[in-house]
């Protein structure tokens, strides 16, 4: 092998987060304070330093912050993020002279040696930092430096920020790095090359002044502030991170057929009706309105009733069997009214505060214009007919998939990007995509980098229920949000070891859940047997386990819960394939209960991020408990959950306090979100007993008691 140069002694691994080395990004919002970690060392005893340089990727110039130790040469930094888009980070680190000559110099003192010699040693060491210093003075009158504020060139340091790993520092400084010597410094005050060298000065006086000043913070600062980095070792990878906006991390979505918006049986409803619902919805506290397909319905292999082979003339077949003579996936279902109806839709729910998000399936109908004038984008059978979809032992006779090993590929990833850019010129700016697993993955990391290189604000939710692997790496190709298993995990063991791997894991770097207790596919066997209580528990544990999640909306708020047979998933008399006239002043919904967790959710700041939750013990099985928490720790809710939809259940919940930030030997109030009850609680232990056919679940928000008044609650 080529000989290395020996004098770049520092090692850098271990980095987190880093996604497959480097190949995919790690995602955050903005506002974020982005942790990184990385064990550093070196060989030997002597200190080492580090710094995390970071940039938009647009930038040339790189910025950085200190490391900071840990524990078992494990390291911190961490960098704020205020900009949609790309960002790229590293890290650099280099041994640290001076920090080896202070610890060995203590411990002589201690020792009761004589340190003339070291003293003179160190005095060298500040001497050469000064001439740094000086160098570093000379480059200040570059504007980028002339631009930097006193305050980020202040050696005191910082406040304590917070990020999801914990409490950071945040960085001392910001400054640009080199272009490639390993020299890059931070930007200096003109008078500390001066101040070093006065301590130099000190240090060769001698004496006990000497070796108080030897072993100041205010040197050991001043010269960590300009280090000796010409052998310095840069990790070797520039990793990436994606950062979105605010809703890509915290949604409430709702599901809504608009055909199915009138009151009257068999009449389509419009896009008008939908603006009329808009209160209702807003009101339950939502803000996503996700519609299936718009588009035109095709008429061949139309599906009637429970996905029957037969279509009556008046049954209007699935959404998304996409495409008639009406045209394709850029036109509006006529029934459904037109683009300016779909604008005033889209302003509409903005003034309610909600976001309209559009289905894409990439798929066509027999009757898609594209089946016509594009035959090479599809699949043929031997008979030169082309093959419908299949999902042994489902058929889609309804639909045909695309063929993205045509020979025609490109121009079929053209035009289907075009579609997604067709939708954002219309206002929308959130898909919830259609069976992903079942195109190629070369094509989403294609089609989604070049929509956020144009709109960086578009959210993508990735509706693939297939195999773990397959959804994690569509996730890492870019897909904002995806759906879970969480509809089918039930007991309190499947709930913790899932939500454990999505929140405590790498995954949790790249993986966003989006979680569904029902969805038009989608109707669980515990829905079917267990009732009220059932759709109470499911939306509880949906809404505080997840930062995002979403329901199917009508049929949930009327708990709607016949299946299609015994053992099916399907609901009786499908929304999918007929036009649904819901009761709207049904008594006894859900719709109060619904707007009182969403509100909850608004209003509470731990339940709107997934890196925070922690599951903590309880005696009963039956019982779930866990804890989100702000980054502070500054407010902490607690979520316990009886998933026994039939009988009340009683236990001890053992809440982990010292995670928590709350004093074991002081009372603390456990505050009810849900009912407004109110309890004091002593230690770890404490018990709780749930009623589902009351109330399945208790939204707890522990207060701290006030200072010097114990009978009082923060």
């Amino acid at each position: 092998m080529e000989r290395p140069d020996g004098r770049r002694r520092v090692v850098i691994e271990g980095v987190q987060p880093e996604i497959d080395g480097g190949r995919f990004a790690a995602k955050r919002v903005v506002g974020d304070l982005v942790a990184v970690e990385a064990d550093v060392f070196a060989d030997g005893h002597e200190a080492v330093a580090g710094a995390l340089l970071y940039r938009r990727e647009q930038d040339d110039a790189w910025s950085e912050v200190p490391l900071t130790p840990l524990v078992n040469d494990r390291w911190r930094a961490a960098f704020p993020v205020s900009d949609l888009g790309w960002y790229r980070y590293t890290l650099e680190a280099w041994m640290a002279p001076f920090a080896t000559w202070a610890s060995a110099l203590a411990k002589r003192v201690e020792a009761g040696q004589d340190v003339a010699v070291d003293l003179e040693i160190g005095a060298r060491l500040v001497e050469a930092t000064a001439a740094r210093a000086d160098g570093a003075a000379a480059g200040a009158a570059s504007p980028a430096r002339r631009a930097r504020s006193r305050a980020e060139r202040d050696p005191a340091p910082p406040a304590a920020r917070q990020s999801s790993a914990g409490t950071i520092d945040a960085p001392t400084a910001l400054a640009p790095g080199s272009a490639g010597n390993g020299r890059a410094g931070l930007a200096a005050d003109i008078s500390d090359a001066d101040a070093l060298r006065a301590h130099a000065a000190r240090l060769r006086q001698g004496g006990a002044v000497a070796v108080m000043d030897a072993l100041s913070p205010e040197l050991a600062a001043l010269v960590a502030r300009y280090p000796d980095r010409t052998h310095a070792t840069r990790y070797p990878r520039e990793l990436p991170l994606w950062v979105d906006r605010e809703r890509a991390r915290f949604s409430t979505w709702y599901e809504l057929f608009p055909r199915s918006t009138t009151d009257q049986p068999g009449v389509h409803g419009t896009f008008q009706d939908v603006v009329r619902r808009l209160p209702h919805i807003a009101g339950l506290g939502f803000d996503v309105l996700y519609l299936p397909p718009i588009h035109p319905i095709g008429r061949a292999y139309r599906k009637g009733p429970n996905n029957s082979l037969v279509c009556g003339p008046t049954d209007p077949g699935s959404p998304w069997a996409i495409g008639s003579e009406e045209g394709g996936h850029k036109a509006i279902h006529p029934q459904l009214g037109t683009l300016e109806d779909f604008r005033a839709l889209v302003a509409a729910a903005a003034d309610h505060g909600m976001e309209v998000a559009l289905d894409i399936a990439f798929q066509a109908s027999p009757d898609h214009p594209y089946a016509r004038e594009h035959p090479e984008w599809f699949r043929k059978r031997p008979d030169d007919t082309i093959q419908y979809a299949e999902n042994p032992p489902k058929k889609y006779q309804d639909i045909y998939p695309f063929d993205f090993e045509s020979e025609q590929w490109a121009a079929l990833w053209d035009e289907l990007r075009s579609v997604v850019e067709y939708w954002i010129a219309q206002g929308v700016r959130i898909f919830r995509v259609d069976n992903p697993h079942t195109k190629p993955f070369a094509f989403w990391e294609w089609l989604i980098d070049a929509v956020h290189r144009e709109y960086p604000e578009v959210i993508f939710l990735a509706e693939a229920f297939t195999r773990p692997k397959v959804m994690y790496y569509l996730a890492k190709l870019g897909f904002t949000q995806s759906y879970t298993y969480f509809a089918w995990r039930n007991t309190r063991y499947e709930l913790t070891e899932y939500f454990t791997e999505l929140t405590q894991t790498q995954v949790g770097d790249y993986f966003r859940p989006n979680l569904w207790p029902n969805t038009p596919d989608i109707l669980s066997e515990y829905f079917v047997s267990g009732g009220r209580p059932a759709f109470l528990s499911r939306l509880v544990l949906a809404a505080t386990l997840g930062a995002s999640y979403g329901i199917y909306g009508r049929p949930y708020e009327l708990m709607e819960n016949r299946p299609f047979a015994p053992g099916s998933e399907e609901y009786r008399d499908s929304e999918k394939y007929e036009i649904k006239a819901w009761d709207r002043d049904q008594p006894g919904t859900l719709a109060e209960f619904i707007a009182r967790v969403n509100r909850i959710r608004r209003e509470q700041a731990a339940l709107q991020r997934d890196d925070t939750l922690r599951f903590h013990a309880t005696d009963n099985d039956q019982l779930i408990a866990y804890t989100k928490t702000t980054p502070d720790r500054s407010e902490v809710i607690l979520t316990v959950v009886n998933l026994d939809v039939h009988w009340l259940q009683a236990g001890t919940v053992d809440l982990a306090l010292a995670t928590l930030d709350v004093d074991p030997d002081q009372p603390y109030q456990v505050h009810d979100l849900l009912t407004d009850a109110r309890y004091v609680w002593h230690g770890p232990r404490n018990y709780v007993e749930l009623d589902p056919h009351v109330c399945p679940a208790h939204v707890f928000r522990l207060r701290r008691p006030l200072a010097g008044q114990p009978d009082r609650y923060a």
